[in-house]
C-alpha cells in the first residue's frame, strides 16, 4: 500500500502530470474505456496538499476532453455519415436515428452538457452528432461548455476529497471516486424516469387515439 502511495505522489509531483492528464481525456473522448475521470479526480486529491496545481489540472483536462470530442465528431461525421446513408429509408434504425437527429436539433447542447457525466454517453453522442451533420460551431461552443464544467467539476470532487483527508490521500481518493459515482447514479436515475414519463405520456396518447377513432368510426359510417 505505501509502495502504491510513493507511486502516486512521485507521479503526481511531476510536471509531466498535465500532458499525462490531457492525453488521457483525449483518448476518453472516441475510447471510453480510458479512465479519464479517475485520472483528473486523483490529480484533484493530491492538488489539496500544493502539487499539482489544481487550477492547470482543470484547464488540461477540460482541453483534452474538447479534442478528444472533436475526434469523436470527425469520425461520427465521416464513416457514421456513410453507414446512415446506407441504411433502408423506411427501417427501425433509420427511424430511431431521425428521433435522435430532431432530438440532438432541438436540444443538443443539453444532451451533449449531460452525456458528458455518464460513462460512454459522451462518445455515444458526439459520434452521433458528427454522424447526423450537427453544426460544427455550435458543436464546438456546446461542447466547451461541457468540458469545461466536467473539467471542474471532476477536479474539484477530488480536491474536497484531499481536503478532508489531508493526510491520508488514499480515502481521499476513496470520497472523491465515491461522490462522482453518486452523481452519474443521480443523473441515471433521473435520466430513467423521465424516460418512463415520456413512454407513459406517449401511451396514453395512443390510447386516445384509438379511442377516438373508434368513437368517429360510426358518424363516418353513417
Amino acid at each position: 500500500m505505501m509502495d502504491l502511495l510513493d507511486l502516486l505522489h512521485e507521479t503526481m509531483s511531476s510536471p509531466w502530470v498535465y500532458l499525462a492528464i490531457f492525453a488521457i481525456a483525449v483518448l476518453d473522448g472516441f475510447f471510453p474505456v480510458v479512465p479519464s475521470e479517475t485520472a483528473v479526480i486523483t490529480a484533484g486529491v493530491f492538488a489539496a496538499s500544493g502539487t499539482p496545481y489544481l487550477p492547470a489540472v482543470v484547464l488540461v483536462a477540460a482541453a483534452g476532453a474538447l479534442v478528444g470530442d472533436h475526434i469523436s465528431y470527425a469520425i461520427g461525421r465521416g464513416g457514421g455519415a456513410r453507414l446512415l446513408d446506407r441504411l433502408p429509408p423506411d427501417g427501425r434504425r433509420r427511424a430511431a436515428i431521425e428521433r435522435a437527429r430532431r432530438g440532438i436539433a432541438t436540444r443538443g447542447g443539453l444532451i451533449l452538457t449531460v452525456a458528458r457525466y455518464v460513462p460512454g454517453g459522451r462518445t455515444a453522442v458526439t459520434l452521433t452528432m458528427g454522424a447526423v451533420h450537427y453544426p460544427r460551431r455550435r458543436f464546438l461552443a456546446f461542447d466547451a461548455l461541457a468540458a469545461g464544467s466536467w473539467g471542474l467539476y471532476s477536479a474539484l470532487v477530488g480536491y474536497l476529497g484531499g481536503l478532508a483527508f489531508e493526510q491520508d490521500p488514499l480515502r481521499g481518493l476513496l470520497l472523491g471516486l465515491g461522490l462522482a459515482l453518486t452523481v452519474t447514479v443521480v443523473v441515471e436515475v433521473v435520466r430513467w424516469l423521465r424516460d418512463r414519463r415520456r413512454a407513459g405520456r406517449a401511451g396514453e396518447a395512443g390510447t386516445d387515439a384509438v379511442s377516438a377513432g373508434a368513437v368517429s368510426r360510426p358518424a363516418d359510417a353513417r
